[in-house]
């Protein structure tokens, strides 16, 4: 009996290592139903959204949490995915189906791009209704900051990837990937994604940062480098009422000091210029009801920290008030936004997001959104967590939290009674705020490998179908080969 009820537990904890894993820990941060439109079909002028049937095994509820596994799983395999939806299936409905990875493959092709996005919507927007009550220790200066910061991720060298998301131009034909633009709009006391925006290498980061605009509150502020900083940008958001912190971009020039609070803190005044120096994202109209001149505060910032190139940074902000807005605090948010940095790094390298996988550009855009989904999932967890405990979720470790996810998944997938499922998630949270990452203030990370890399293998410097591999490799040496 004992070997028995052993066993019976034994099996819970494997089973729990499926689907019903992640539904158990995120269940409750996604609300949409187990059926939506796979396509909207436009018959003269109305709209009619298709829907497919309940009983279809791959319906896109169970697609999206296998897409979640997925990507969330240390091999991003399709195979594995495929085997952990088959355990799942047999135990909780006791159907067998085939070890074939193509019907899950083509299940992820028919879902609705617009149901990602409204999974990742509702996360986001349930994440600031939560920040609406949350105490003002997490805020700065009253206010919330959203910090905004460009990068790229690669993918297959495709052709339909390649039209697309051309190559660097630097690189030769052949031996190189596509390449896509990403700017995202984090939120800074909490290090969620609010928006993001996709492109191709031609496409200026400025440009993308444009159609995130929207998820700027009014009161915010917004957090950036010097590639966004512009007169135009300024004064439009200005008009949203959000205010910007940036440094300063290297070609504006000084020319009229309105007003100094010291020699590092002073008013100036911004000339918008001519007609030949309009933004091309910016309408003639729009231009014409800009005004000549705006007046932006310059801070000037000494660095000494060493080891650190730059001696003096300037920050041009639109926050004008220095009693309610003083130098040093605005100095200290500047230095912030490096955490805009390492949220990229978290998304990028802790969970791989740096080579997507997918061979077109539709299953690209899928996949890329499924991370994001991935990341704010984990993030609004660690979010919990640190308001139940009293912690800044900046201080808890990204990779830690994602490994304890993963581990604790197990045990509460197999909870059926809502006391101790409750009792184990406080347990589970806990446990999430005791991985702390160290404040390294000032600490130099030199961008430096100690262990050598293997390098016995030669460089692609022509496109395969043209390259010839150099014969016993190992023993080639340079000289001889001149020789």
């Amino acid at each position: 009996m004992h070997s028995t009820k052993h066993m019976s537990v034994l099996w819970s904890h494997l089973v729990g290592s499926t689907l019903s894993e992640l539904v158990a820990i995120f269940g409750d941060k996604i609300s949409l139903p187990d059926v939506a439109p796979v396509r909207q079909l436009r018959k003269g002028s109305q709209v009619r959204a298709e829907y497919e049937p309940r009983d279809r095994i791959y319906n896109q509820w169970r697609t999206f949490w296998m897409f979640l596994g997925q990507v969330m799983s240390w091999t991003q395999s399709c195979r594995e995915a495929q085997r952990k939806f088959q355990v799942w299936l047999w135990h909780s409905e006791g159907k067998e189906i085939s070890s074939n990875t193509s019907g899950y493959c083509q299940a992820r092709k028919r879902v609705n791009p617009i149901y990602l996005d409204s999974i990742n919507q509702e996360i986001t927007e349930q994440h600031q209704e939560q920040q609406s009550h949350k105490p003002s220790l997490y805020l700065w200066c009253g206010r919330h900051v959203k910090m905004t910061d460009g990068s790229s991720v690669s993918m297959p060298d495709t052709d339909a990837n390649q039209k697309l998301y051309p190559q660097p131009s630097a690189q030769k034909k052949g031996c190189g990937f596509p390449v896509m633009r990403i700017v995202a709009t984090f939120d800074l006391a909490s290090g969620m994604m609010m928006a993001y925006q996709k492109g191709s290498l031609a496409v200026h980061e400025r440009t993308l940062w444009h159609d995130t605009w929207d998820s700027y509150n009014e009161n915010d502020i917004a957090l950036a480098d010097r590639g966004f900083c512009s007169f135009a940008d300024y004064h439009l958001l200005k008009e949203r009422g959000v205010d910007s912190v940036m440094r300063l971009h290297q070609r504006r020039k000084t020319k009229k000091i309105t007003h100094k609070f010291n020699k590092n803190d002073y008013l100036v005044q911004w000339e918008k210029g001519t007609r030949c120096q309009k933004p091309k994202w910016v309408t003639m109209e729009q231009w014409e009801k800009i005004p000549d001149h705006i007046i932006v505060r310059y801070i000037k910032i000494a660095v000494q920290i060493p080891g650190i190139r730059t001696k003096t940074l300037t920050v041009a902000t639109t926050l004008l008030d220095p009693k309610k807005y003083p130098a040093d605090a605005i100095a200290d948010l500047y230095r912030r936004r490096w955490t805009c940095e390492t949220n990229l790094k978290d998304i990028k390298t802790t969970m791989r997001m740096k080579v997507l996988r997918s061979n077109t550009p539709q299953m690209i855009h899928k996949e890329l959104t499924v991370f994001i989904i991935a990341y704010n999932l984990i993030r609004s967890i660690m979010w919990d967590a640190a308001i139940s405990h009293g912690i800044n979720p900046n201080r808890i470790s990204f990779k830690g939290a994602m490994t304890t996810i993963i581990q604790w998944a197990h045990l509460i997938a197999t909870i059926n009674e809502p006391e101790e499922k409750e009792k184990t998630m406080e347990a589970f949270k806990k446990i999430l705020t005791t991985d702390i990452v160290p404040n390294r203030k000032n600490r130099r990370e030199p961008r430096a490998i100690k262990r050598r890399q293997n390098t016995s293998y030669q460089l692609l410097t022509k496109p395969r179908q043209e390259f010839w591999e150099i014969q016993h490799r190992q023993q080639y040496r340079k000289d001889k080969a001149l020789s």
